[in-house]
C-alpha cells in the first residue's frame, strides 16, 4: 500500500495486514472487496460524534484510492479452424497498488 501523509499533524492509527485496512480499531475493511472494474474512492470521515464513518462528514481522515481491476489474456486451447481461444482474467489483487492518503486529525 502507498500511504500518502497530505498535511502536517497526527494521523489515525492503522494496520494492513494482507489486504485488511484498520483504522484505529474502529473501521476494518478488506479493501479487496472494493475491487471492481473501475477505479474506486472512499472517503473515511470523523463525524459530529467524533466517529469514523465511510463517506463526506465533518473531518477528513483518510482517503482510499483502488485502482480498476486489471485482466490478462490467458490461451484456453483452440476453435475449430485451430485458431487460439483466449479467456479474459483477473489479474490477482495487488495491495501494493492502493493508495491510503492519510488527513491530520487536528483543528
Amino acid at each position: 500500500m502507498i500511504v500518502v501523509e497530505k498535511n502536517e499533524g497526527t494521523k489515525i492509527e492503522y494496520t494492513i495486514t494482507d489486504t485488511i485496512l484498520n483504522l484505529n480499531e474502529e473501521i476494518m475493511m478488506d479493501v479487496s472487496k472494493f475491487e471492481r472494474d473501475f477505479p474506486v474512492h472512499i472517503d473515511i470521515c470523523r463525524n459530529q460524534f467524533d466517529m469514523l464513518t465511510f463517506g463526506l462528514s465533518e473531518r477528513y481522515v483518510a482517503q482510499i484510492d483502488i485502482p480498476a481491476r486489471e485482466y490478462e489474456m490467458v490461451e484456453n486451447g483452440t476453435d475449430e479452424e485451430g485458431n487460439p481461444k483466449y479467456d479474459k482474467v483477473a489479474v490477482p489483487f495487488d495491495i501494493g497498488k492502493v493508495i491510503l492518503t492519510l488527513w491530520s486529525m487536528e483543528g
